[in-house]
This record gives structure tokens, sequence and C-alpha cells, in this order.
């Protein structure tokens, strides 16, 4: 089958059904595109997060970019990234169009006081599966809770905590290489 018809459908298919943002579709990601497809490697995976995680813009559509373009360069990251958009674009135009008929229905209301805490469980999942993947043990466990306590409660910019994290990290690799030596 046509790789580009097959990448916009399998991203097609993870925007349409994810519900809670971009960390609640690495379960789904990850299904397709490591256990399905096979188009890249669990530790691929992995680095991904992070790498889409600390780059500007909406997440999922990073991960969706990177995953297009090692299938095939900048037409596959054109691909990707409008198949994990475009269910979202839709449905907001059509909530933007009809919302005002549903705003006091309070059937609709129950609905989505009902999947909010689904929401929560989506989130959950990937990040207790992300701990796992990278390897966290009691030398770093500190590090993601001193890090959620850090902008859950001081306020901090995640932006300053991915940039601690990754000039820490760099110091690390500098120090454990010289050990090594």
């Amino acid at each position: 089958m046509n790789i580009y018809w097959e990448s916009f459908k399998t991203f097609f298919k993870i925007g349409i059904f994810t519900l809670g943002g971009g960390y609640a579709m690495i379960p789904l990601i990850e299904e397709e595109v490591v256990n399905r497809h096979r188009w890249i490697s669990r530790e691929e995976m992995l680095d991904l997060i992070a790498i889409a995680q600390s780059c500007p813009g909406v997440f999922a559509i990073n991960i969706s970019i990177f995953i297009g373009y090692k299938l095939n360069k900048e037409r596959g990251a054109i691909i990707t990234a409008l198949g994990t958009a475009l269910p979202s674009f839709l449905i907001i135009l059509a909530i933007a169009i009809f919302f005002h008929q549903f705003e006091d229905n309070k059937v609709i209301a129950a609905i989505f006081k009902g999947i909010r805490p689904a929401v929560v469980a989506l989130i959950a999942v990937p990040t207790f599966r992300l701990a796992q993947r990278a390897q966290l043990n009691w030398f770093t466990i500190w590090i993601p809770i001193v890090s959620a306590l850090l902008i859950w409660l001081m306020g901090v910019s995640p932006i300053w905590i991915i940039i601690a994290a990754g000039v820490g990290g760099f110091i690390y690799g500098k120090l454990s290489s010289q050990k090594l030596k």
C-alpha cells in the first residue's frame, strides 16, 4: 500500500480516536507506529517523546512530523502532520458551528463531566509507561518528582525545567565520560 496514504490514514485514526491531547495519544501512537507498522522502535519512540515535548508546538503534531520525516522526508512529515491535525480541526469546526444549540443541554454537560476522569487516566497511563522505559530508579526518581512539584506548587515554567534537565544531562554525560577515561 502507498506509504503516504497508510501514514495519513494511521495518523488520522490516531487524531480522531484520541481525547485528552497529545499525551493521551501516546498509547495509540505506540500501538500503531511501533507495534503494528514497525515504523520506529520502542527506544526511538521514547526519544521522540522527549524531543517532541521539548520542541515548541503541539506535542502530537511534533511526534507525527518526526515519524513522517523518518518515513519519507518532508512529504512524509506534511502528510502525517495533516493526518494528525485534520480530525481536531473538523471536530472543533463542527462544535463551533453547532455548540450554541447544545450549550445548555444537561445530557451533553453530563457526558463531558463523565469524560474528564477518563482523560486523566488516558494521560496517566503513558506517564507510567514513560517512567518505566526511562529506567527510573531510586537514584533518578527525584528528578520528575521535584520537576512536577516545582511546576505545580511554585509555578516554575516547564521551559526552565527542560533547560535545567538538558544542562544537567549534558554535565552528567561529560562527567561520566571523563570517569571512563
